[in-house]
């Protein structure tokens, strides 16, 4: 189809001083858990991006000295010359596939814990480091800043040599040393490089200055920089010291690249805001320089971006999620496919791979982070290897994906859902608050396979294992979900907990399909991710007393890997949720709940109409059952294999279960190794 003409725009080249971007769409620098440890995976992955069409691609942060050691961390680095081979692959891999290749460069001064170099962290003052490892940094001297910019101008020079396109000086997200030097907080200098706004940011105007000196001559220079740390007057605030800097910055690099400070606040979850939500925020800088402009906003509309554009607010539309969730975005929009946009629902679990120090993984994009170790590629896949037909029982994430991935290799498929409605999990989960963009797994895969002339698909369509095997498909798939269990089976409760007749037992599920509950409320979670605080919101919502039980230290611990578990805590303690954490649920009474302190054993009872643990769900397996009792038979009835997948498998996130459906489809009647995957070995 052709392109739509309103979107033309984005389309248009950027001059960033020596470069010309081929079009507005800029990948900015983002972490994957790849970095210098896989390297043949990261180049494939920003390869991938490059071949979807986005006319820039960034690395993640790269650490140019060894007093900068982000381990355990899996970042990359530009130490010496013996790293330029790593970026000289992603490089290639970018250019190879129409793009223009930047690197971040990044000193993280007090941020770090320098693990694996052993070597004392920096700051521009004595501090304590931020993240709450066990020692301080030290204060630099004037010999320490010499070096500091020689180590960045080498680190850049050697960017240069390894292939890269832009270069970046970054001073943002609070993890930087050149942001530390910014914040009077952490700068306490009595020199030139202290007190005043402009003391503060000379080291920055040098390091620019260096940069450009150095490389600037087929280069471009790019300034990353939080506009705003949403903290009042302990931070930086755009309207005061953020408007001066930029002023003060304005033409000296060829790029800004403008966000809000911290990681939480700039990959902001969708649970806790929409699309855009850093305009207000950065508006103000492009009409404070003569150089173009980058920022982000969790972009996946074009009409959003669009209209970025023609306000004035950006030059560039900077995605991270948004490129992850469908690297291809750029080339459907130019090809008139807008409407196939796989678009990022804003759950942050691509931001779990860089806290687990493991390749990422997405949502929304199963291919994301196997490019290299499987060969996947998010819009190819091999065609079938023969006319099989396939059954897919369950239309929840798991068995939409292998549903579509099956029919875009060329199968015929049956898709049969009990319910009456497609999508399974993300459908009841997407009505609880906060939830609801996460509704676009579901919808995205219902619409693509409705374009597809080799599926069928049946809504209330329960099958029982003599319909299955009648039905004679080749191939069975089951993706029939789980259920939550009502007797708090778990991590912490090992005996079944049994209802009285004042304290009644409910289910997540109950909850999910809109069931009421009586009087006060009890959660016990032990799942440790979203489920007991939407649960535990939604209910003090309708007016419950509500009281959320933990054995964590905190709500929701699994969160921090997502970067929601502040606001997810903070939200039920505003709303009026009693948090009690360290303990575990050993007993229903009547009209009550004995607790145990997870550390001394402690017992305490608080009141309790209704409990609702959120602890284990259990697989429906069932259909697999009743087909393996009758599986001498199977090959009567013309069927060839039975596969359970997903949560009726082994219950997890909706990761994991979209990635089951995709692996099953790749997979089918081919041959898969017992290792299923390329490792990245290393030989002296």
């Amino acid at each position: 189809m052709p392109r739509d003409s309103r979107y033309d725009v984005l389309f248009e080249p950027v001059k960033i001083g020596p470069i010309t971007t081929k079009n507005r769409f800029y990948q900015v620098p983002h972490c994957n858990g790849m970095g210098h440890r896989f390297p043949q995976g990261m180049a494939a992955m920003r390869g991938m991006k490059a071949a979807g069409g986005w006319g820039v691609v960034c690395t993640e942060e790269c650490e140019i000295h060894p007093t900068s050691d982000l381990s355990p961390g899996a970042l990359m680095r530009l130490w010496d010359d013996s790293d330029i081979p790593t970026h000289a692959r992603m490089t290639q891999a970018v250019h190879e596939n129409g793009g223009l290749a930047g690197i971040q460069l990044v000193h993280n001064g007090a941020n770090v814990g320098n693990y694996f170099s052993r070597m004392p962290p920096m700051a521009p003052s004595d501090m304590a480091t931020i993240y709450k490892h066990p020692l301080q940094a030290r204060g630099m001297d004037k010999q320490d800043i010499r070096d500091l910019r020689r180590w960045h101008r080498d680190a850049a020079l050697r960017a240069k040599r390894a292939g890269y396109d832009l270069v970046y000086v970054y001073a943002g997200h609070n993890m930087t040393l050149l942001m530390h030097y910014l914040l009077s907080r952490y700068n306490k200098r009595t020199d030139e490089y202290g007190g005043s706004l402009e003391n503060r940011v000379r080291l920055i105007r040098e390091i620019l200055e260096d940069t450009k000196d150095a490389v600037g001559d087929t280069c471009a220079v790019a300034f990353r920089f939080a506009v705003d740390e949403l903290m009042g007057a302990d931070g930086m605030r755009w309207a005061v010291e953020g408007k001066e800097i930029v002023e003060m910055l304005a033409d000296v690099p060829d790029l800004w690249d403008v966000n809000i400070a911290g990681w939480e606040n700039d990959s902001l979850p969708s649970r806790f805001g929409p699309e855009a939500s850093q305009e207000e925020y950065v508006k103000f800088v492009k009409q404070t320089t003569n150089k173009p402009v980058v920022g982000v906003g969790r972009f996946t509309s074009p009409d959003t971006m669009v209209s970025q554009i023609k306000r004035g607010v950006l030059d560039l539309i900077g995605a991270a999620r948004p490129s992850i969730a469908d690297p291809f975005l750029p080339n459907k929009i130019a090809e008139g496919r807008e409407d196939e946009i796989r678009e990022c629902i804003g759950c942050n679990m691509c931001v779990m791979g860089d806290f687990t120090a493991t390749p990422f993984r997405c949502t929304q994009n199963p291919t994301m982070g196997e490019e290299f170790r499987k060969g996947w590629h998010p819009e190819i896949i091999p065609p079938r290897t023969s006319t099989s037909s396939v059954l897919v029982v369950g239309g929840g994430p798991a068995g939409l994906e292998a549903s579509l991935a099956l029919s875009n290799r060329g199968y015929d498929v049956t898709l049969s859902e009990a319910s009456d409605e497609l999508g399974g999990r993300v459908i009841l989960e997407s009505r609880m608050p906060g939830l609801g963009e996460w509704k676009r797994v579901g919808d995205h895969r219902t619409y693509m396979l409705g374009q597809k002339a080799n599926v069928e698909s049946f809504i209330n369509s329960r099958l029982s294992a003599d319909e299955v095997l009648e039905f004679g498909a080749d191939h069975v798939v089951l993706a029939t979900g789980a259920t939550w269990r009502s007797d708090g089976l778990g991590r912490s409760i090992i005996h079944p907990l049994t209802e009285t007749s004042r304290t009644k037992l409910v289910s997540a599920d109950h909850i999910l399909g809109g069931g009421l509950v009586l009087g006060k409320v009890v959660i016990f979670d032990d799942e440790h991710y979203y489920m007991g605080s939407v649960i535990a919101e939604r209910l003090r919502d309708q007016g419950h007393e509500v009281t959320l039980v933990t054995p964590s230290t905190m709500v929701s611990e699994w969160s921090n890997y997502t970067m929601e578990q502040h606001r997810i805590q903070k939200g039920l303690l505003e709303k009026g949720v009693e948090v009690i954490c360290t303990h575990t649920l050993t007993k229903i009474g009547e009209g009550e709940v004995s607790l145990s302190c997870v550390y001394t054993g402690t017992t305490r009872t608080i009141s309790a109409d209704t409990v609702i643990p959120v602890t284990t769900r259990i697989p429906l397996s069932d259909l697999q059952s009743g087909l393996n009792i009758r599986r001498d038979e199977w090959l009567d009835f013309g069927v060839e294999s039975v596969t359970s997948i997903a949560d009726c498998l082994a219950p997890g996130t909706i990761a994991m279960a979209v990635y089951a459906g995709h692996q099953y489809a790749r997979e089918l009647e081919c041959e898969v190794s017992e290792i299923p995957f390329k490792r990245e070995n290393y030989q002296p």
